[in-house]
This record gives structure tokens, sequence and C-alpha cells, in this order.
């Protein structure tokens, strides 16, 4: 499937250009002229809430950054259920593989909000990974970086209690924050933080209830709750 041939994508803002490359990571460190080289070859896609900006199967040609909204990246087991990789943010990217080896996409990127992306074809940026290796440099400092988290998710699941897991994830959300106020707002809906942390969206509910009921925390919404005691959830 082209999912860029649909006509309700759009190549031509300028303004979101400016903003994927001046704005990110990879490319924030680079001199004026270097930046002006990578915006030549960057296009701005938007996609709609829940639309696929690609699927397993689909050849991997491409780096896309997004500039606004948020993407989800997840897999899908034989059958049918959906384990979450992880949740891009402005300023995150995926397909970063398709710069070193050509090969096909094994998860789905979908939009959870209306987004705007910025796309560099492999062909296009790898000239520019030769010329400017301080590039080269920043794009594998930040996929180590995802490597290690995704190291730790999966020594998490395999060997801490899916309380632990709810209650490290509260925390880390807490210190991220940094809130004066203790709450913090949860990143992604409870059914995605219950396939992210390898638990049913059931037993999140009942252990949350569990956390309220001891006084660590206090629910306020779907995704809005205070962290009354991190102490006491770190020794869950």
């Amino acid at each position: 499937m082209d999912h860029h041939a649909c006509s309700h994508h759009d190549h031509t803002s300028h303004h979101h250009i400016v903003g994927c490359v001046s704005l990110v990571p990879i490319f924030n460190h680079l001199p004026v002229e270097q930046m002006n080289e990578i915006r030549q070859v960057v296009q701005s896609i938007s996609f709609q809430k829940g639309e696929l900006m690609y699927r397993a199967g689909d050849r991997s040609d491409s780096l896309y950054i997004v500039n606004k909204g948020k993407m989800k990246i997840y897999r899908l087991s034989e059958s049918g259920k959906e384990q979450l990789i992880r949740i891009l943010q402005p300023g995150d990217f995926t397909g970063e593989l398709a710069l070193f080896r050509q090969g096909i996409h094994e998860a789905y990127a979908e939009a959870m909000e209306n987004s705007q992306i910025c796309q560099i074809k492999s062909e296009d940026l790898q000239p520019l990974l030769l010329k400017y290796p301080s590039i080269s440099l920043k794009i594998l400092s930040e996929f180590a970086n995802r490597l290690d988290s995704a190291e730790k998710q999966t020594a998490n699941v395999a060997t801490e209690k899916v309380e632990t897991r709810i209650a490290m994830f509260l925390v880390e959300c807490l210190e991220q924050d940094q809130s004066a106020s203790n709450i913090i707002e949860l990143p992604m809906s409870k059914k995605d933080l219950a396939s992210y942390l390898g638990t049913t969206p059931e037993t999140l509910s009942r252990r949350l209830r569990e956390f309220e009921d001891a006084g660590y925390i206090e629910q306020k919404g779907q995704r809005e709750m205070k962290i009354i005691d991190p102490d006491k959830l770190l020794l869950i």
C-alpha cells in the first residue's frame, strides 16, 4: 500500500519542514548551512488519528520524524493481539534501520492523534550521512538509547511482578514530569499501557485500584493521577 499517494497528505508545508530539521535532536546540532541541505530532501506528510504510516510487510526505505502529534509503534501477534513497542512524541523518529540496510517493516506505525510527520528517503539521506558523520553519530546515539530502554523493558517483563512494573512506570512518569503537585498524565491509554507492560487492561485497572485503596495514588481521570507516595510504590 502506498500511503504517500493519499490525497489528504500534504507534502508542501515549509513551516513543518523547518520544524523537523531545526527542532529534532538528530539535526538540531548542525550549522545552518547543513540544516538547509537536509531541508532540501524532507517531505512533510500529515496523518489523521487512527491512520497507518506504515504496516508490517511494507518496504522500509525512509526515516520518519514526528514533528507534531503522536505515533504508536506496535506488532501484532499471530492471534491478532496488539503488542505496543513504543510511542513516538515530537522529535522522535522511526525507520532508521532503512539508512543502513534494505528491508521491510516488522511493525505497524499508527497515528494516535492527528500528526505531522517529516519523511526523508534513505537514498536522499545516505549521501549526507557520509558528508556529515555527526548526523550518523547522533542517530546511533538515539538508537542506542532506544535499545537500552527496550532491553530494560524486556527484563522487567521477564523478571518483575506486574504490580512492580506498573509501580515503576508511574514513578518514572513522575520523575520525567517533575510536577510540584505530583500529578502525572499517562502518555498513553490504559489499554496501550497494559500492552506495553505485558499485562491486560483488567489487571492494570485492578492494580491501580489497589494502589489507590492503599493510599499510594489518587486517580483523577482516565489518564491523570496524583502520586501520593512514590517511595511506597518503589517498594512494591
